[in-house]
């Protein structure tokens, strides 16, 4: 059985891989991940990312400025994130987005930076890896006011099913990753058995989020496979026909070459 999978949200670049990132990429291509999408979420992190992705062709680099990190950001990073996107060499502007689920983190200010990040996706024709916790109305909305029109997926969707047909007209995907291997995450099942194939894509998040047989360990995109075993699970197509179809929902949205 030839499955391939993409990885479209994996933070190999982070300090837990550095003694072992090599062995890692190996077992995750042996289990079938044939590509994986890194996203930045601060300048400091960035570097690594682009060092990585030109050391691995299979890697792909995101950059961005995470909502959650605002205290660590500052202003000219986003010139320097332009300067990395006039290069040409990232496929998504992300993670970026609207974390209200941390309190002090202060809203204005992230609403702020999001939408100067939209401006840069908006005119470099990139799409967007989106961070959202507790703010999926006000995200519809400033993309709707907005009218951002490159799409792209929203990161380890936890909204409901409505929230997800409005990212859907909007050209987005939903990415599912650790959390459907739970029987407990029920509406987020519910979610994935009944949203149109076409608009899903799969993730690990490593090294956080892991799936259930893993629980309390550093997750890894290895285990990509069983995310999609769990949406198997859930749904009424074939195991190839998900991973054929949400490979290539990944593919398409940014604009890699088919996946051999």
């Amino acid at each position: 059985m030839n499955i391939q999978l993409i990885d479209t949200h994996c933070h190999i670049d982070v300090s837990v891989f550095d003694s072992d990132y090599k062995e890692v990429l190996s077992r995750a291509r042996a289990a079938g991940v044939s590509a994986m999408v890194l996203p930045g979420v601060d300048r400091g992190g960035w570097t690594r990312i682009l060092d990585l992705c030109m050391q691995e062709p299979d890697l792909y680099p995101a950059l961005g400025l995470h909502p959650m990190y605002l205290r660590m950001h500052h202003p000219d990073d986003l010139q320097e994130l332009q300067g990395h996107v006039d290069q040409g060499k990232q496929v998504a502007i992300g993670e970026i987005g609207l974390d209200y689920y941390v309190e002090g983190i202060d809203r204005q200010q992230q609403q702020k930076l999001f939408e100067a990040q939209l401006d840069i996706a908006s005119a470099a024709g990139l799409p967007i890896l989106l961070h959202v916790r507790k703010a999926h109305d006000q995200i519809l909305a400033t993309l709707r006011r907005r009218k951002f029109q490159q799409g792209g997926m929203v990161h380890a969707f936890a909204g409901s099913f409505q929230q997800a047909e409005h990212y859907m007209k909007l050209g987005f995907k939903l990415s599912f990753g650790g959390t459907l291997t739970y029987d407990r995450a029920k509406r987020i099942r519910a979610v994935a058995s009944q949203i149109p194939l076409e608009a899903i894509v799969l993730e690990t998040d490593a090294p956080d989020i892991p799936v259930s047989s893993h629980r309390g360990e550093r997750n890894s995109p290895e285990y990509l496979p069983e995310v999609l075993d769990a949406l198997t699970q859930l749904r009424t197509e074939s195991k190839e026909v998900i991973a054929a179809q949400t490979t290539e929902n990944a593919r398409g949205i940014l604009g890699l070459k088919s996946i051999a």
